[in-house]
C-alpha cells in the first residue's frame, strides 16, 4: 500500500523555520517532521511513499540522496577522494518525490501523482502532523465500509485552560479541555483512487469541493480518532512537539 504526502506548501504561519526549509524539513528532535509521519506509516507495513513538492522541494530530494550521510557515521579520505558510510541506517521506504508546482493546491498536488499510484486504495496525508492513529485499523475500516474516501477526525485540544466554575466561584482549573465538541480534519485519509476524478485542476483545494462531493455523495466516512494528534503550523507548535520529544513521551513515536 502506498502512502501520498503533501509536502509542497510555504508554511507562511510558521515562516520564522519556513522561510529556510519546506515546512516538513522542521526539525523535532534532530529528524524533519516530515520524517517522523513516515515512521509512522512504516510502523504499520506501509513503507512505499509518493511525497508532494513544491517549496523548496530539491531540499527534500537532497535531504533523501543524502540519507545515509544523515543516518549514518562517515569517513571522508580527502588524500584519495573516497568516502566510507559505517553502521548504515537505512529504513525499508521506496520513496517517489514528484514536483507537483510551487503554487498548486491541495487537491492539485494530489491530482498530479496519478500516474505513480495503482488501483487499489491509498493512504493520504499532510507533511506537517503527526497522531498515534492506528494506521493498521484505519484501513480496515476503509476497506470494511466501501465507500471511496475515510478521513481521520479528531477533537483538537482547546488551546487554553478553562476555569471550572459554579457563577462566579472558581471550583478549580482545567489543563487544555477539548474544544466546543466538534470533530475535524485530521488527515490521515485512506482513498479509493477513483477519489482523483473528483479534482479539477491544479487550483483545487482538496478540503473544499472534492471532499464536500464526497460527502454529499454519501461516499466519504469518518474514522474517529479520540488519541493524539497534533498539527504544527506554528512555532509554539513546534516547540511543543519538541519538548515532548526531548522527554521522551513523544506519544506519536509508535516504532521502537
Amino acid at each position: 500500500m502506498k502512502a501520498v504526502i503533501l509536502a509542497g506548501g510555504f508554511g507562511t504561519r510558521i515562516s520564522e523555520e519556513s522561510h529556510l526549509r519546506p515546512k516538513p524539513m522542521i526539525e523535532i528532535g534532530g529528524k524533519p517532521i516530515l520524517w517522523h509521519i513516515m515512521k509512522i506509516y512504516s510502523h504499520y507495513g506501509i513503507n512505499d511513499f509518493v511525497i508532494c513538492l513544491g517549496y523548496k522541494g530539491y531540499m527534500i530530494k537532497e535531504y533523501f540522496a543524502n540519507y545515509f550521510l544523515h543516518m549514518s557515521d562517515v569517513t571522508f579520505d580527502m588524500s584519495s577522494n573516497q568516502m566510507h558510510v559505517h553502521h548504515k541506517s537505512a529504513e525499508p521506504w521506496k520513496v517517489t518525490l514528484v514536483d507537483t508546482g510551487e503554487s498548486s493546491m491541495t487537491g492539485g498536488r494530489l491530482r498530479r501523482v496519478r500516474e505513480y499510484l495503482d488501483d487499489d486504495a491509498f493512504c493520504f496525508t499532510y507533511g506537517d502532523g503527526v497522531a498515534d492513529v492506528d494506521i493498521g485499523k484505519l484501513v480496515e475500516f476503509h476497506r470494511t465500509h466501501g465507500k471511496l474516501a475515510t478521513v481521520t477526525a479528531i477533537q483538537p485540544p482547546g488551546r487554553y485552560g478553562a476555569l471550572a466554575m459554579d457563577e462566579d466561584m472558581v471550583l478549580g482549573f482545567q489543563e487544555k479541555p477539548k474544544g466546543d465538541g466538534g470533530w475535524i480534519n485530521g488527515g490521515f485519509f485512506v482513498l479509493s483512487p477513483k477519489v482523483l476524478d473528483y479534482i479539477d485542476s491544479d487550483d483545487s483545494t482538496w478540503e473544499q469541493e472534492p471532499l464536500i462531493t464526497l460527502a454529499e455523495q454519501g461516499q466519504l466516512l469518518a474514522y474517529k480518532h479520540e488519541g493524539f494528534w497534533q498539527a504544527m503550523d506554528t512555532l509554539r507548535e513546534k516547540n511543543l512537539l519538541e519538548d515532548l520529544w526531548q522527554s521522551k513521551t513523544a506519544p506519536w513515536k509508535v516504532w521502537k
